[in-house]
């Protein structure tokens, strides 16, 4: 019989899995709180739970784990990247960055991406599957017993797209913002999405108070359509009433992610499509120095950076340039996991 993944139960489910091997309901919250408050790797750990129980556990449920195969700290700025190894020998990348107000860790939510990006090394070594909720979760009980930190905000920004594990992720955000649990409030998450539309509405149906970023990274159908797939199933125009619908239902400002290539995407024209198109919106745009890929041969000096956050400025929209974390260990997404992997 395969063991159930009890770190991707919830207390309500977990309840009725404690009822089902015969346990009384209250046990349930007190192995919740083992798990994502202790944050225990062995139901033996489990001190306050009787022995039998304990043995019913160990015989019916798995508390899955992470191995950090390969950690790279920079030595500019202290950014921490982890290669994880999954049960299943498959591997994913988690980025630890340290900011005045805390401690943020960028996640990811899939093995490849299915997405097709030109400018992500995520994407060149293609998709293989879905993260579980408890391999989502991991990433950050892991890192903080590696890094010995508490994290304090949440990217779902890493390998992978987001929303095209819906499901998975929202159990994920249930299970870190639990007040039985590990206790974040949503409103220190991002979610980080290409621009599948309709994920989009059905996010600000539930009006769960995170933060969405959009990875826009270009102005125009023509463009974006050139290095981003997604913009031929869902064109530009779709995407920001999208975005709008989702500022209106929720009251949160969105976030558009625009990664500035030297040729691309960066004049002066590009400036002044991407303010008419996101005017009105309450939004702001953050510019991204695109990472090398070796791949692709694409560039971005930061005077091309500045220069387009200054047009941007004139013409009245409010924009930030990332701060580049880690440029020594290459933390951009998927690098470390095609090495790894030889793919």
């Amino acid at each position: 019989m395969d063991k159930k993944d009890i770190l991707s139960l919830s207390l309500v489910q977990l309840e009725e899995e404690i009822l089902l091997i015969g346990e009384k309901k209250f046990r349930a919250k007190q192995i919740f709180n083992w798990l994502h408050q202790k944050k225990v790797t062995s139901f033996d750990d489990m001190q306050n739970i009787p022995k039998d129980l304990r043995t019913k556990l160990n015989d019916n449920f798995k508390i899955y784990h992470l191995e950090a195969e390969r950690t790279l700290k920079s030595k500019i700025d202290g950014t921490v990247k982890y290669l994880y190894r999954l049960e299943d020998g498959n591997h994913v990348e988690t980025v630890l960055m340290d900011y005045s107000y805390g401690t943020s860790i960028c996640v990811s939510t899939q093995v490849g991406c299915k997405m097709g990006c030109k400018f992500c090394a995520s994407t060149i070594a293609g998709f293989r599957r879905n993260l579980e909720p408890s391999e989502i979760l991991l990433q950050i009980y892991e890192s903080e017993r590696n890094s010995g930190k508490k994290i304090s905000s949440v990217v779902l920004m890493g390998i992978g797209e987001p929303l095209d594990n819906f499901d998975n992720v929202l159990k994920f955000l249930e299970l870190i913002s639990s007040p039985e649990g590990n206790g974040l409030s949503l409103r220190h998450v991002t979610i980080s999405t290409c621009g599948i539309v309709p994920k989009i509405k059905e996010l600000a149906e539930l009006k769960l108070g995170l933060t969405l970023a959009i990875s826009l990274h270009a102005s125009d159908n023509k463009s974006r359509s050139e290095t981003m797939p997604i913009n031929n199933r869902y064109h530009i125009e779709e995407l920001i009433s999208a975005c709008k619908g989702y500022v209106s239902k929720t009251g949160r400002r969105i976030t558009f992610e625009y990664a500035l290539i030297d040729g691309v995407n960066s004049s002066h024209e590009d400036a002044k499509r991407l303010a008419n198109l996101i005017r009105g919106i309450n939004c702001h745009v953050n510019l991204i120095p695109v990472n090398k890929v070796a791949e692709r041969n694409y560039s971005t000096h930061m005077k091309t950076v500045q220069s387009f956050k200054d047009s941007l400025d004139k013409l009245g929209i409010n924009a930030t340039i990332r701060r580049t974390l880690g440029s020594d260990i290459n933390a951009s997404c998927g690098q470390l996991r095609r090495n790894a992997e030889n793919i």
